[in-house]
């Protein structure tokens, strides 16, 4: 699919997303990220910032294949893709991604 911006492609990868599992899927390996940088700076160890996006992609793509069954969007889209997730990670993080989700009711889904 083409966008023509990010604020476009939003609705869609909310879209690829439409199952809480695959939500929380990524929520975890979100939050791996910052675990593993964190780790990185307060052990000087830089090997886990090599951990960091191997874990979020391996729990992301899990959630692709085996729960939401469809293909990543970060497949076609990366650098929005990323954004992206940073996003509805702190939207599920201050309890506000069901009121993201009621302003695009073409979605069909539930924060639940």
């Amino acid at each position: 699919m083409e966008f023509k911006n990010y604020e476009e492609f939003w609705p869609f990868y909310l879209s690829q997303h439409s199952k809480p599992s695959t939500r929380a899927w990524h929520f975890v390996g979100t939050s791996f990220v910052f675990v593993f940088v964190l780790l990185a700076v307060f052990t000087l160890n830089f090997w886990f910032l090599l951990l960091a996006p191997v874990t979020a992609y391996a729990f992301a793509w899990i959630s692709h294949f085996f729960i939401e069954g469809n293909k990543p969007a970060t497949f076609g889209h990366p650098v929005w893709s990323l954004r992206a997730d940073f996003r509805m990670y702190r939207l599920i993080l201050f309890g506000q991604l069901q009121k993201e989700l009621d302003k695009n009711p073409e979605l069909k889904t539930s924060a639940k």
